[in-house]
């Protein structure tokens, strides 16, 4: 569908420039904003390096070890139905923590074992469950501590303080995932939003 929405975009460009007769100003404009993203993207590619570098070095050093840790109580209170010392626990940790330092790379794969583990505990393979639901919702919605792309991009663009994001980026994601927390949990009570227990027919699951 994007590229569906691209390309409308950039036909619509060439005929408009066609009808209106200003061909030149669309190649001029093509080229500088070519030059400009190969510039931001170079740039973008050093700052994304180093904090990559920054958060390996909190990785080994036993910092996002120990991050996990500290909020795997906060973890087995939001996902009740996760047994104690259940791998999908330390999963979803692990991608939580990811993403609250802006390391969206590391955190998909992450993201993606843990709703592998969370499918294990699933008895009804393929749909989702509570547990599946609320984890999307905290990962989409994602607390940031370092939002190191936004950093990256300010940096990348010459802004004279691109760390000056983090207090609003804090904010605004906190905010976002209690919302998206409880919006979760309530609309998990609503009946037409749950599946039987296995064992039913499809007719009564819906």
């Amino acid at each position: 569908m994007l590229n569906i929405v691209w390309l409308v975009l950039l036909v619509g460009s060439v005929v408009m420039a066609l009808w209106t007769g200003t061909t030149k100003e669309l190649v001029t404009s093509v080229t500088e904003s070519a030059n400009a993203a190969f510039k931001l993207a170079l740039g973008f590619t050093g700052v994304m390096a180093l904090w990559l570098g920054i958060m390996k070095i909190a990785e080994e050093s036993g910092l996002v070890g120990l991050l996990t840790r500290g909020i795997a109580p906060i973890m087995r209170s939001i996902f009740p139905g996760v047994p104690d010392g259940h791998p999908a626990l330390g999963s979803m940790a692990m991608n939580l923590v990811a993403n609250m330092f802006g390391l969206n790379n590391a955190a998909t794969p992450l993201g993606i074992r843990a709703m592998k583990d969370l499918d294990q505990l699933n008895s009804r393979k393929g749909t989702a469950t509570d547990e599946m639901c609320m984890f999307l919702a905290i990962n989409t919605s994602s607390v940031q501590l370092v939002p190191a792309g936004a950093i990256a991009l300010l940096a990348a663009g010459g802004s004279s303080d691109p760390t000056v994001i983090v207090l609003p980026a804090l904010i605004a994601t906190g905010v976002s995932t209690m919302v998206g927390i409880a919006t979760a949990r309530i609309l998990s009570r609503f009946r037409r939003f749950r599946v039987e227990d296995k064992g039913c027919d499809d007719h009564d699951a819906r």
